[in-house]
């Protein structure tokens, strides 16, 4: 794709939209979808490595998903199970850091246990740092943080005459990280749904048709250069 190395985001945002309606053109449950969804993302991640790139974040679960068909949620659910440690296994024998944003507390507390301590175990890895929005939403994440916040001026920890912009972000999931640079969602649909709403002021976006199901590294390499094409103006 002719990328340039000295020109790459820092932070790239996923929404891996699609997956049911692969399944439906293709014939198959729209469970099947999320199941070649998740084969997906590690190619991503071994791209980026190789790039360079320093934070991928994949929107894997959203706040709104829990509204899904029980059995959808609980095939979700299994299949997180069943692929948490085998996938962060992985990623740890390649250097990755995992995080997670969102609000954890609402997944059964075995896979809070496991996620929580991969988060530990890879805490200290360096090559890339991916992080897995899980029960994510937009808006509950500004909630979350303001609530942070005021917990921290009750306890006399933060006066709120020093909040700033900069400030603010110490109490948002991804806190200490930068903002994404590019936002890609696959799958036609034109919008953010919520997703890093204050983290997203600056970023670009790019938006496919291609199902995440589809989605390849070479997939990923053309919205890089596309990225690249573009001239990145900041409050001007």
């Amino acid at each position: 794709m002719g990328l340039q190395k000295d020109n790459l985001p820092v932070h790239v945002a996923l929404i891996m939209d699609g997956n049911r309606r692969w399944a439906r053109k293709h014939g198959f449950s729209p469970l099947r979808g999320h199941f070649i969804g998740e084969e997906r993302i590690e190619p991503i991640v071994d791209r980026a490595i190789e790039l360079g790139i320093q934070y991928l974040t994949f929107w894997a679960f959203s706040t709104e998903n829990w509204k899904r068909t029980k059995r959808e949620v609980q095939f979700l659910l299994r299949l997180y199970r069943k692929n948490l440690s085998k996938t962060v296994s992985r990623f740890h024998q390649k250097n990755v850091r995992v995080r997670v944003i969102g609000n954890l507390s609402m997944f059964p507390k075995d896979i809070q246990e496991e996620t929580l301590r991969w988060i530990e175990k890879t805490k200290d890895n360096s090559k890339i740092t991916v992080n897995l929005a899980l029960s994510y939403g937009g808006r509950d994440e500004l909630l979350r943080a303001i609530t942070r916040l005021v917990k921290e001026i009750r306890n006399s920890k933060f006066e709120i005459r020093n909040l700033t912009e900069q400030n603010f972000a110490q109490f948002l999931d991804t806190a200490g990280q930068p903002d994404p640079d590019l936002m890609i969602r696959t799958g036609g649909v034109s919008r953010l749904s919520g997703f890093m709403l204050w983290q997203m002021e600056y970023a670009e976006f790019y938006f496919t048709d291609t199902f995440w199901p589809d989605f390849t590294a070479e997939e990923f390499d053309k919205a890089l250069a596309e990225y690249q094409r573009r001239q990145r103006r900041f409050g001007k």
